[in-house]
């Protein structure tokens, strides 16, 4: 595959003029290593956030262009990390240069530290061009992944890269999803176990894998079910680690160490669509995850029997659809933007039951994150509200215009800064109270 690398290394300034570092940047605790956040489920440990917003939003540390793409923004030791595609049409539409980019910026004040910049080919892009998945730091590695399968790993602080493999050309897997009538190319985000990366592949017998961190070397691969863009979740049970799969026609409990598998459960979306890491109640037992389309929501209780699991369906409501935009678990209940369309409903369901506390219409789908008793709801017409969550009813306290494209990326929250990114630009705003 032709590369082509470009690496601009970047003073950072430690303070600068008319702004300081923003909360958290220099920190490690409460940073954003991978997909969900600190704790995979985008709930974060900020404290003082603003209880409102001026009538122009919440003040703007800056912002910059950046290009087409889904991918989140990591945050570690002052830097930033995503990944995009060069889009020449508005709004970040076709035509869309055939090359990825994985990018370091300096957090303070968005410069580029470092580039890096490979071929990859063109998929179904009509709604919203590749990369899509997140990317990964642990043990002082950034590991990538492409539209195409591309897994590149580098040094994070110099943008060297240490390893590389193609999915597709070194493991035999297939290109793009089974079933799905909409092809953007690969969505899976790599989660850390141990000394391992676990990832969804496809193909016969390595449906999952988990690959060496250092090297890339297969450690196992199991499964030979159809896969999903989900990333995989790590879950406890009765004192043991599962890893869950969210594949394409449903949701397995595996050994993360092993791959052997310990339990399955069906959920067939009808098209492969699934994207989200289920959520887990581990007081309760009870595994909730839910698909557009077809698929709709189940809740079900994992029921350890000595070496066997045993699953109980609690509830399933195919109305009840979170396509591809993330849900908050707060408490018992799970909030989210059920709907395909345009229009969304904002609902709050209770997790063990199913019963719907309430529902909320004035929402186009959103994404969110979670901190300090509030929610950050970035919907997909790039408007961003502050609101409480609770089983009582939604308050919304701020809302302001933040961009004029479509906004499919989960905004990450560290300390007070918000780092947010639409088809064109990324920005960071501080939320911290005044």
């Amino acid at each position: 595959m032709a590369q082509k690398r470009c690496v601009r290394l970047v003073v950072a300034l430690l303070v600068m003029v008319g702004f300081g570092l923003p909360a958290g940047a220099g920190a490690q605790e409460g940073e954003w290593h991978r997909w969900g956040g600190p704790h995979g489920d985008f709930v974060t440990d900020s404290v003082g956030l603003a209880e409102m917003w001026p009538d122009a939003g919440p003040p703007e540390l800056w912002n910059r262009p950046l290009g087409a793409g889904h991918t989140s923004i990591l945050v570690s030791n002052g830097r930033l990390f995503t990944m995009y595609r060069e889009s020449h049409g508005e709004g970040g539409s076709a035509p869309w240069s055939p090359r990825e980019s994985v990018i370091a910026l300096d957090a303070v004040s968005g410069e580029t530290l470092w580039e890096y910049t490979y071929a990859s080919k063109n998929q179904d892009f009509d709604q919203g061009a590749g990369p899509h998945a997140t990317p990964l730091l642990t043990d002082g590695r950034l590991f990538t992944m492409g539209s195409n399968k591309e897994l590149h790993v580098f040094n994070p602080e110099t943008g060297e890269l240490l390893w590389s493999k193609n999915l597709i050309t070194d493991f035999g897997a297939p290109p793009l999803l089974i079933r799905s009538m909409i092809k953007p190319g690969a969505g899976m985000s790599p989660i850390p176990y141990k000394d391992t990366i676990l990832l969804q592949v496809g193909g016969p017998g390595q449906s999952v894998m988990s690959l060496r961190q250092s090297d890339g070397e297969i450690v196992w691969k199991s499964g030979s079910f159809l896969v999903s863009h989900s990333a995989i979740g790590l879950i406890t049970l009765a004192g043991r680690q599962h890893a869950v799969v969210f594949a394409g026609q449903g949701v397995f409990g595996m050994d993360p160490g092993t791959g052997r598998v310990l339990w399955a459960h069906p959920h067939d979306a009808g098209n492969d669509f699934n994207f989200q890491i289920p959520l887990y109640a581990e007081d309760t037992k009870v595994l909730f995850f839910s698909s557009g389309y077809i698929g709709g929501s189940q809740a079900i209780r994992l029921i350890p029997d000595g070496d066997v699991t045993h699953t109980e369906l609690l509830w399933n409501d195919p109305r009840l659809r979170f396509t591809f935009l993330n849900v908050l678990k707060i408490g018992d209940f799970i909030y989210g933007t059920s709907g395909q369309g345009a229009t969304a409903i904002l609902t709050a369901t209770h997790m063990e039951s199913g019963e719907t506390a309430w529902r909320e219409r004035g929402f186009s789908r959103a994404t969110m994150v979670y901190g300090d008793g509030k929610a950050i709801v970035l919907e997909e017409d790039g408007d961003l509200s502050l609101v409480r969550l609770n089983p009582g009813g939604l308050e919304t306290l701020a809302t302001t215009r933040l961009f004029s494209t479509r906004s499919w990326t989960v905004p990450t929250l560290v300390g007070t800064t918000l780092y947010a990114r639409d088809r064109e630009r990324i920005v960071a705003l501080d939320l911290g109270a005044r």
